[in-house]
């Protein structure tokens, strides 16, 4: 668009704030006819005989060639057409464009003085919305802005210095301003029409596209539920029978890994029975009022004697009279989860502390311990499902890699947040935020 009128304006500029006269390609075949008479001449049948004579041997001695060069016909001078004009009577323009651009442009121009920008003459015959005062107006703000070339409205203008003046020369660009912003807009709403309708397709189809990813989840849950209530009946048998065996015949070591592994199998699948419950939405935690700290402080109690036969220092800072909203039975069981993973994995004779404090309008729990070894990569995956630092699973420790995962479960059904931190890479700290007062559950 701008380059369009630059253009524009530089034909203007080059012809004193006007189009130049169209070029005119007929030759002038008047004075080739060969009826055509020149007044100043007399008439050819008045001459005698012994004129037509001279005439025809001069005719004859001169060079046929003469009137048939193209070359001698071009420096002739005589050929009439706008080329053989001299150069500076040559219009400008662009034989490209159209000789309907003069009707099409709407222009005007002012020539002022360039010492004292007076007003010298003004030309607003090609617009019809601008008067010559305002024309003079313009051309004199532009003129003290020392620009040369710019918008004013919607006239772009260019100036031009010459032995006569400054001419300022004003191009309205009115139409094409309105459909470059029309474009832009049309452009712009299309877009975001588009974009719109993208988001909604999106969402109609979302649901469809996930649906059936949404209820294999639910089916495993389901399952795992399912599976585990199937085998606690068996192992309870198994256990039962075990125990009168012993009765019968008395302790043995293949009696002793009967009963040793039922209580492994039976922990795990509570677990997973408990994990998946946790997950489910329908499931109903009973959300009532209770002395936090005091569950913690019993909780802790449990395990300062564990401590103590590992020669492991554990050390508790809890700030008394902390209630909280929340299920008691789920929180003590995060609890206890958190210490039992800080005494596992902890280093022997190592460091354990547990820290209980209100932080605004949240609670902090927080579990540290030493350990041997702790990548920083793994610190993402310790609440997953099964996940084990030691990747062989048979750790001395033993556990099932779901500890974390019942606690990440717990916290999230209280609308809280659990990480987990490293400073050395030998220590591991579990940090739990709780809301005083949490969500009410839909």
């Amino acid at each position: 668009m701008v380059s369009d009128a630059n253009h524009t304006l530089s034909i203007l500029a080059d012809n004193d704030g006007t189009f130049p006269e169209p070029k005119n390609d007929e030759p002038d075949h008047a004075g080739k006819l060969p009826d055509a008479k020149d007044p100043s001449q007399p008439d050819p049948s008045s001459q005698d005989a012994g004129s037509a004579s001279s005439a025809s041997d001069l005719s004859a001695n001169s060079d046929p060639s003469a009137d048939t060069d193209p070359g001698n016909l071009k420096n002739s001078g005589k050929s009439g057409k706008p080329s053989d004009l001299p150069e500076s009577k040559q219009p400008s323009g662009n034989p490209k464009d159209s000789p309907e651009l003069p009707f099409e442009s709407r222009y005007f121009s002012v020539l002022l003085d360039s010492n004292d920008a007076s007003v010298l003459s003004t030309d607003t015959g090609m617009i019809a919305a601008v008067d010559e005062d305002t024309a003079a107006a313009y051309a004199t703000s532009i003129f003290k802005s020392e620009k040369t070339k710019g918008f004013l409205h919607s006239y772009r203008y260019t100036t031009v210095t010459s032995d006569s003046g400054t001419r300022v020369i004003f191009l309205d660009c009115q139409r094409t301003l309105s459909s470059f912003h029309t474009l832009v807009f049309t452009s712009v709403s299309v877009c975001l029409i588009g974009m719109l309708l993208v988001l909604l397709l999106m969402f109609l189809l979302s649901g469809y596209i996930i649906k059936p990813f949404i209820e294999n989840h639910e089916k495993q849950k389901q399952f795992i539920t399912d599976a585990g209530h199937e085998l606690k009946t068996p192992l309870t048998i198994i256990n039962a029978d075990a125990e009168i065996l012993e009765m019968d015949y008395g302790q043995n070591e293949w009696l002793a890994d009967i009963q040793e592994q039922t209580k492994h199998l039976t922990s795990l699948t509570n677990n997973l029975i408990t994990l998946s419950r946790l997950e489910e939405e329908r499931t109903r935690l009973q959300m009532i009022d209770f002395p936090f700290s005091d569950v913690v402080e019993e909780t802790v109690q449990s395990f300062q004697a564990l401590a103590r036969t590992q020669n492991k220092t554990f050390e508790t800072s809890i700030q008394p009279m902390i209630s909280l909203y929340g299920d008691e039975k789920a929180l003590t069981q995060l609890v206890s989860i958190l210490l039992d993973n800080a005494m596992k994995y902890s280093t022997p004779e190592g460091e354990i502390s547990l820290r209980l404090e209100k932080a605004g309008n949240n609670v902090k729990l927080s579990v540290y311990n030493t350990a041997d070894s702790i990548d920083r990569e793994q610190l993402p995956h310790l609440f997953d499902r099964f996940y084990r630092t030691d990747k062989s699973r048979s750790s001395r420790t033993g556990g099932y890699g779901l500890g974390l995962s019942i606690a990440a479960a717990v916290v999230n059904t209280h609308k809280g947040k659990i990480t987990s931190t490293t400073q050395d890479e030998h220590s591991l700290l579990i940090t739990v935020t709780l809301p005083l007062k949490a969500q009410e559950r839909k």
